[in-house]
């Protein structure tokens, strides 16, 4: 299995995809996400907001700003490492606990 590239996500996990792996989201699950990876990747490292899966709590959603949608970023945390289960567009965040959220900017004085 060769990688296609592994990051450290905001919440300090190491998260992976293989390249045949990635293959299968943009070919099968979600076309739209071809050539989006370095926006993956982004998403990943600096989100707007993390939330953990109601149904699974190993299972982290990573949400970042795209154009008129969000990203977001379906991935699986095993100890410190985690690997990505999907990735797809979407205009609203799933339901889930949110672990982690961009404060907003705030002008000093």
């Amino acid at each position: 299995m060769t990688l296609l590239f592994e990051v450290t996500s905001k919440l300090g996990k190491r998260i992976r995809v293989t390249k045949s792996y990635w293959n299968y989201i943009v070919n099968v699950k979600h076309p739209s996400m071809r050539g989006l990876e370095e926006c993956v990747k982004n998403t990943l490292v600096d989100p707007l907001e993390v939330r953990r899966s109601r149904r699974d709590p190993s299972v982290y959603m990573y949400y970042r700003p795209w154009r008129d949608k969000l990203i977001c970023v379906v991935a699986k945390h095993l100890n410190d490492e985690g690997f990505i289960i999907t990735a797809y567009p979407t205009r609203r965040m799933a339901p889930g606990d949110t672990v982690w959220r961009r404060q907003p900017f705030r002008r000093r004085g």
